[in-house]
């Protein structure tokens, strides 16, 4: 069983897919929408779901993308977390893969993130994989290195941790962005390995004011 944490400000236009993507493709998931104070109509959609799946929405005041992923992971239920972003769609996915690797429910072995593919959707057209989507390749590799940002690249739209790990090694909570990037930093220097994994595929969607999207389009 997974507990997927969705950040949430303002994402009506696709927060509903991404919970019936989870529907769709993770059985008896639960899922914890991070509120940071939506004035749209997000939450209205999250409450058409109720009915279908276990889902919680919690607020949070003083936000920052670490402290709300945390926060998250302090509700979960559940030893697999996904940390899935409020406009990505999942399409493509392997519980039991994930599992074996995370090594969730035994001592742990295993990656500390698997990170999945992510095809970028810029207003209903996918398109060419450049700048940061050149990382999302079609081939596994382990310990995911940017040579354009000069750092290893995990990616919280979309990515898998075992639960114990995040509670023992928190996401950092000061930065207003790339708390990705930061925390797998530390993890490899205390001698952790993750992994990326294209056969776990997502669709991200375009938002204007995403930090991902900047220079695209």
């Amino acid at each position: 069983m997974v507990s997927v944490i969705i950040r949430n400000r303002n994402e009506e236009e696709f927060i509903g897919f991404a919970i019936q993507s989870v529907i769709d493709h993770i059985p008896d998931a639960e899922i914890i929408i991070v509120d940071n104070h939506s004035t749209d109509s997000s939450l209205e959609i999250v409450n058409l779901f109720k009915d279908r799946i276990d889902i919680r929405v919690v607020t949070i005041d003083d936000y920052t993308p670490g402290k709300s992923i945390n926060m998250g992971v302090g509700l979960a239920k559940y030893d697999t977390i996904l940390v899935l972003s409020a406009h990505a769609q999942i399409t493509d996915i392997n519980l039991e893969m994930i599992k074996t690797q995370l090594q969730i429910g035994t001592k742990y072995q295993g990656f500390v993130a698997i990170m999945g593919q992510q095809n970028p959707i810029y207003k209903g057209k996918k398109i060419s994989k450049r700048y940061i989507w050149s990382h999302f390749k079609d081939k596994p590799i382990e310990n995911l290195y940017s040579e354009i940002e000069g750092r290893y690249f995990l990616h919280n739209a979309f990515c898998f941790y075992p639960k114990e790990i995040l509670l023992n090694y928190p996401m950092p909570e000061q930065y207003p962005g790339k708390e990705d990037r930061y925390w797998i930093k530390d993890m490899i220097k205390k001698g952790y390995h993750f992994s990326y994994n294209p056969t776990i595929k997502c669709n991200h969607y375009y938002t204007k004011n995403g930090a991902t999207w900047k220079g695209i389009g």
